[in-house]
């Protein structure tokens, strides 16, 4: 268990908080463990009917901490492929409030959960080009799907950064609201989703969610560059610049 994941049970809703606000909840292998943990340990256990996941501070999360994974590229499965694998076949509704700027893997798990709420101050960003890197998470599947293909361009190659509202237009999240509404909204939201009979709601979400073999197999296929990529001189600069404070710069 990671000391920078909380968890809380009330209700028969499990929340997942990302505690890591000195770092802007960067995620670390560690934190993704913990979560992975969670959400899968969720699935089988019958106090646990809705999951949320937020942030603490204000900022969902930074995305990777690049020098955890720089440190950390060791064989075996990552934990975060288990997080990814997850959220992917999480049995339990899930609710992500979306508290503040939400970087990399902060959108793109948004993909996978069944509803996402953001904070009228969250904006959105996917920069693994920038990092050296591809999408992952089947963002490169997902994300044209939810937004389009033209704007999921602009996201995944260009790095556009999209505002709360922009989010809310492009299907992305369904509702924006003031910050310190956001948690509450999301609350009474998992309350009913807690009272409703749990098999059907099971069987529900399995239905709006069928065909999830395409996504799996754009996540593997993703896996396996980003793997390659992670061992990459694009990504060894891309650490190096991001250590040093500076702009990273790309040999063809």
């Amino acid at each position: 268990m990671s000391e920078h994941i909380n968890q809380s049970l009330e209700n028969r809703v499990l929340t997942l908080t990302l505690n890591r606000p000195e770092r802007k909840n960067a995620l670390t292998q560690a934190m993704y463990a913990a979560l992975a943990d969670a959400i899968n340990g969720a699935n089988d256990d019958k106090g646990v009917r809705a999951i949320i996941i937020t942030g603490a501070g204000e900022m969902f999360t930074a995305g990777n901490d690049l020098t955890d994974f720089a440190g950390n590229m060791n064989e075996g499965e990552p934990p975060v492929a288990r997080f990814l694998a997850a959220i992917r076949d999480a049995q339990k509704p899930m609710i992500v409030t979306v508290n503040g700027p939400a970087i990399g893997v902060g959108l793109t798990m948004l993909l996978h959960c069944d509803i996402a709420y953001a904070a009228d101050t969250a904006n959105f960003r996917a920069p693994f080009t920038a990092l050296g890197l591809v999408p992952e998470a089947g963002s490169s599947l997902l994300l044209p799907l939810t937004v389009g293909n033209s704007m999921a361009n602009e996201i995944l190659l260009a790095g556009r950064i999209l505002t709360a509202e922009e989010a809310l237009a492009s299907g992305l999240v369904s509702r924006v609201l003031p910050a310190a509404e956001l948690l509450a909204a999301a609350q009474k939201t998992a309350a009913a989703i807690a009272a409703s009979a749990p098999t059907a709601m099971r069987r529900s979400k399995g239905l709006i969610r069928a065909n999830r073999d395409a996504v799996k197999a754009r996540m593997d296929a993703e896996g396996k560059i980003f793997a390659e990529q992670l061992k990459s001189p694009e990504f060894a600069e891309a650490a190096a610049a991001f250590a040093q404070k500076r702009k990273p710069v790309f040999e063809d």
